[in-house]
């Protein structure tokens, strides 16, 4: 289903937000490694938002989730403070990892595997 106009532009506007709260939270720098927003999708009511987060040479993910999630309630006061003005409703917030570059560096992986394996022809 594709994003309306209204749903794309909440979801940058959080995005934007949620990339300054992590910031100025300390939320950013987890566990040795680095957490950053890399995308926000929000439902069509506008009432959930599912906040995508890439995590970089991060030791324990598991860890940094539960940490995000324990304080899930003072970044969405922190959110709620910013957009007031520009929804009727502060979304439910819910946080996934995003696991993209993992699997692009799996697939690379395969990839020279099989160029390997693959014999050489004239």
């Amino acid at each position: 289903m594709e994003e309306k106009k209204r749903q794309k532009q909440v979801a940058g506007v959080i995005n934007e937000e949620m990339s300054d709260i992590f910031q100025r939270l300390g939320l950013n720098m987890l566990d040795g490694g680095m957490v950053s927003i890399s995308s926000v999708k929000i439902t069509p009511d506008l009432l959930e938002a599912r906040i995508y987060l890439s995590l970089f040479q991060v030791k324990d993910p598991v860890a940094t989730m539960k940490k995000i999630e324990e304080r899930a309630w003072e970044i969405k006061r922190e959110l709620a403070a910013r957009i007031k003005h520009q929804v009727r409703r502060i979304p439910e917030l819910k946080f996934f990892v995003d696991d993209t570059l993992d699997q692009v560096f799996k697939m690379e992986e395969l990839f020279k595997q099989i160029n390997k394996e693959k014999p050489d022809t004239p």
